[in-house]
C-alpha cells in the first residue's frame, strides 16, 4: 500500500485492534492489514498509518501501549 507504513505487528488480532482504535482516537487514520493464512491460521496482524504519521503514532506507542 502507498503511502503507508506498519507501526505495530502482533499475532493477536484484539491487541491489533486495541491499538488501531488508540490510534484513531489520537486523531491518526489507523489500517489493519491481516498477514494471516486462512487455511491454516499462522500469522499476524499489521497497524498501518500515513507516512505523515509515523513518528507520532510510534511515540504514542512507545508512551502509552503495554502488553505484558
Amino acid at each position: 500500500m502507498k503511502g503507508w507504513q506498519r507501526v505495530y505487528r502482533d499475532e493477536l488480532e484484539y491487541r491489533a485492534e486495541i491499538v488501531k482504535d488508540f490510534l484513531n482516537n489520537h486523531e491518526i487514520t489507523a489500517i489493519i492489514l491481516p498477514k494471516k493464512d486462512s487455511a491454516y491460521q499462522f500469522g499476524h496482524y499489521e497497524v498501518h498509518v500515513k507516512r505523515d504519521d509515523i513518528l507520532r503514532a510510534i511515540k504514542l506507542l512507545e508512551d502509552d501501549i503495554r502488553f505484558d
